[in-house]
């Protein structure tokens, strides 16, 4: 899959690529919504590998110009949508729900690059209000699918619960297996009674080299990217 992305604004990097592993896990179908689109990566990978029904939104304007983009390079049915989540009134309800959102909260040094800065920051996606927006659009045993800093697991369980999503799946990604875990994949769902599922977690790195793991995800997504300036 051929990629353009804004050199100048967030890059995406192998987050990407392991979240997609988790969703395909999960054989995707229906109606998906691609919450922080960016170039369009996330979604646009699942509706080239399954049969689904894309729609994205960003509410950065080059990110969807690229989104767009991207979906009419690789010939992927989709339509993206600029604009802020949480005031955009959907007027349907989805299968899946996926994102790649901001994740990293007040206590880390922010980028002065506003386009870096609201791809990366919690600050302009809230995870509760990200949460119950969520819960809202999603059909009653829809699934919810996303990734987040491993170490506000805590906050994520709690607010999950308080708007009745079940956790059924979870997988943790550490930066080699000497490391702590900085990234843990979720999915919930609505309506579910099922006990969680803890995945073998992914440690891209063992020994300094790229693990087997992490070879049969990037032979999986096959993507090329080409930067440009918007």
């Amino acid at each position: 899959m051929l990629l353009y992305q804004n050199q100048d604004g967030f890059l995406f990097n192998s987050d990407s690529h392991f979240l997609y592993d988790f969703i395909s896990q999960l054989s995707p179908k229906g109606k998906i919504l691609d919450i922080g689109s960016g170039c369009g990566i996330l979604g646009l990978l699942v509706a080239r590998d399954f049969k689904v029904k894309l729609t994205g939104i960003d509410k950065q304007e080059n990110n969807v110009f690229l989104s767009q983009k991207n979906a009419q390079v690789n010939n992927i049915d989709a339509n993206f949508f600029h604009g802020d989540y949480f005031k955009y009134d959907f007027r349907e309800k989805f299968d899946f729900i996926i994102s790649n959102p901001p994740y990293y909260h007040d206590g880390v040094s922010k980028s002065q690059n506003q386009s870096l800065h609201i791809s990366r920051y919690n600050i302009h996606l809230p995870l509760e209000n990200f949460i119950q927006k969520t819960c809202q659009i999603l059909k009653p045993h829809g699934h919810f699918i996303f990734c987040y800093d491993a170490k506000q697991i805590q906050n994520i369980l709690l607010i999950l619960h308080k708007f009745k999503l079940t956790l059924n799946t979870l997988q943790f990604v550490h930066g080699s297996d000497k490391k702590p875990s900085s990234l843990v994949f979720i999915h919930a769902r609505n309506n579910s009674k099922a006990l969680t599922k803890i995945l073998p977690p992914i440690f891209p790195f063992i020994n300094g080299q790229n693990s087997e793991m992490v070879k049969k995800i990037y032979n999986k997504t096959r993507t090329y990217s080409i930067k440009c300036s918007i």
